[in-house]
């Protein structure tokens, strides 16, 4: 569910016409809207339902502290992979107690950076980090809260640049190790294993995968109580995948929460889920404008202002975004290649994309990018920073203003002589 709609003739963020926030921002811009953002909390919570489950965001998809405590606000938590994330989480409003920290690369500061802050878990995803963080915790005098992160061997998601279960992925242990590692966890004085976690991949749209690595969840937690160790909590990361517009829609929330409590039913375990993108990605819109269309034998290619350095995932994932006109037209449709103005080939959203023909000037929405996608953003060709706002009901909020070129330089410096 989504809150962009044509309204007397143009396209709406809830009840802002985002010709509206392009004449007071300019373009690029990321459009957000709240009621979605909330909508997809409560759907997730539902379709759990009567079953409590901690919705921890993935930050990754999208850190703008005005999105996390719209979340927040609806009582979700937060699945950071940096010490980052986690600073940018507590100032959004999430309490320690729904912060989750996964990641392979966790240096010594950002695990005593974590434990200082009183998170609800740390993802182990290796011996050496069980290990440093076993002697962190000894530092500090306290128990560190840990979930050994497996990896099932059990590769999925929309792209192979975003599957993370496979064998021959970074994350995560295997099964066999996962049992060491907890079983050394338990008997270390200053770890406290709590449970299990698993993620294998990003915009998923079979449940197959997902039923297999929850029940390799399910045999593991078998496994370890048998042994005689306690086992309270099992993170099922996130990964579920939103329509796209060129694909057949994704699972149901409620059918992915179904098939997990009977996967896993009986266990009497606490969940936690790490949507991202089911959050976010359709409560999203970059905005743009149509800067000129040039003419070619054998095309036309349609020039925006908007670049890969606003929106990366067609260049590195060869993602799918619906560009919509904010003012249809009644034109009949012809294929135009669409491009940014980076000095990059790579710079192409897409080809021979069908759209009424627009005019120089005209304002554009690349659909589903809430997720992946102001995050990703970076000021290549020294260009601005694009900025984000937030819609509620009739009102709008610069939640990140354009970063100029100067605010940039003026982070840089000449040697001194």
């Amino acid at each position: 569910m989504n809150h962009f709609e044509y309204k007397d003739g143009a396209l709406h963020c809830e009840g802002v016409a985002l010709e509206a926030i392009a004449a007071a921002v300019g373009t690029p811009v990321y459009v957000y809207s709240t009621a979605t953002l909330e909508r997809h909390v409560q759907v997730m919570r539902e379709a759990f339902a009567p079953t409590p489950v901690l919705i921890a965001f993935a930050v990754k998809a999208n850190a703008n502290i005005a999105v996390l405590a719209t979340l927040a606000a609806q009582g979700a938590g937060a699945d950071t992979v940096s010490a980052g994330e986690i600073m940018r989480a507590l100032n959004a409003g999430v309490p320690p107690s729904r912060i989750i920290f996964s990641g392979v690369g966790k240096t010594d500061e950002e695990l005593d950076y974590a434990l200082a802050q009183g998170i609800h878990q740390i993802n182990v995803e290796s011996a050496h980090e069980l290990t440093r963080l076993g002697e962190i915790a000894a530092r500090r005098n306290v128990e560190a809260p840990v979930a050994i992160r497996v990896n099932p061997a059990i590769g999925a998601g929309g792209h192979q640049k975003i599957s993370t279960g496979g064998a021959d992925a970074k994350f995560g242990v295997s099964a066999a190790d996962a049992l060491a590692l907890y079983a050394a966890a338990q008997a270390h004085p200053h770890l406290d294993p709590k449970g299990l976690a698993v993620h294998i991949g990003s915009q998923i749209r079979d449940l197959e995968p997902l039923r297999a690595a929850f029940q390799t969840l399910r045999t593991l937690t078998e496994t370890l109580r048998a042994q005689g160790l306690p086992l309270t909590r099992l993170d099922l990361g996130g990964g579920l995948g939103v329509p796209y517009f060129n694909e057949p829609d994704p699972p149901a929330p409620a059918a992915y929460a179904a098939m997990a409590k009977e996967t896993l039913g009986g266990l009497n375990v606490d969940l936690a889920i790490e949507p991202g993108r089911l959050i976010a990605a359709n409560a999203g819109v970059l905005l743009t404008r149509v800067i000129r269309i040039q003419a070619r034998a054998d095309r036309r290619i349609l020039v925006l202002d908007a670049g890969m350095s606003d929106l990366l995932r067609p260049a590195m994932y060869d993602a799918f975004h619906d560009l919509r006109p904010v003012r249809p037209s009644s034109q009949p449709p012809a294929p135009f290649d669409l491009v940014g103005p980076i000095c990059e080939t790579g710079d192409t959203f897409a080809r021979a994309r069908l759209l009424a023909p627009p005019q120089p000037g005209d304002l554009c929405a690349f659909m589903t990018a809430g997720a992946y996608g102001a995050v990703m953003a970076s000021t290549y060709n020294a260009r601005p920073l694009v900025p984000e706002t937030l819609v509620r009901g009739d009102r709008y909020w610069v939640v990140r203003r354009r970063l100029s070129v100067a605010e940039q330089i003026a982070l840089e410096s000449l040697p001194t002589p």
